[in-house]
């Protein structure tokens, strides 16, 4: 009898296939701030809800079961974790998550830009996910700190824990925002994009994503 169970057990294996570990958690972290007007959310948005039906992009989130969620930032202290933990198992659920993104409401309209705050808070998001290879925190926004626990700080605290941070830099005018998030957002193993004006964030975020899903060596 128990030569049966084992011999049923292996089959149901086989049948079943074979199990991809979670490769990725990624965690996207969305500006709200003061600075972002209807339009410019909707950039964002919209943007984010393309870029993951993009075909070479769904591929990489379903194949490697890749686990998402949306965190909105603003001011000290203003965070919310908008679309909680999903694992992309399917193409459906990628449809869904990109659904949600696009009709997600915004949480603050008027208020400061705490990039520190916004790391911190994404940094503390991570443990019902603990068993995917890397945890990534995407931030993308228009402007540097004025309020709220420095950056720079939280951002080596993230590395210490074990968490890569990416940035996509809004620059409007000039490569400010660019050099405040390489200066201060992102870990020594991340990166930084830089979106030229809210009308480029579509193509910046797609190119985001890719870079972060396919990573160079993995």
């Amino acid at each position: 009898m128990r030569r049966i169970l084992i011999l049923l057990a292996a089959l149901v294996g086989l049948a079943a296939g074979p199990v991809t570990a979670c490769s990725l958690a990624l965690l996207l972290a969305i500006d709200v701030s003061s600075s972002i007007d209807i339009g410019e959310y909707k950039f964002q948005t919209h943007g984010l809800a393309d870029a993951l039906l993009d075909p070479e992009v769904a591929d990489v989130l379903v194949q490697h079961q890749v686990a998402l969620s949306v965190v909105q930032w603003s001011g000290a202290e203003e965070g919310d974790l908008t679309i909680p933990w999903r694992r992309m198992l399917s193409y459906g659920e990628v449809r869904d998550f990109s659904t949600r993104v696009r009709d997600m409401p915004r949480k603050w309209e008027d208020s400061d830009t705490a990039v520190g705050d916004a790391i911190a808070f994404s940094a503390a998001q991570f443990d019902r996910v603990a068993d995917c290879g890397r945890k990534v925190i995407d931030v993308s926004g228009d402007g540097s700190s004025n309020a709220g626990l420095n950056a720079g700080v939280e951002s080596r605290k993230a590395e210490a824990a074990g968490i890569e941070i990416n940035g996509l830099a809004i620059d409007i005018i000039g490569a400010s925002i660019t050099a405040f998030y390489t200066r201060f957002v992102v870990t020594s193993d991340g990166f930084v994009i830089t979106s030229r004006g809210f009308s480029d964030y579509p193509r910046s975020i797609r190119e985001k994503l890719l870079r972060e899903l396919i990573k160079p060596g993995s």
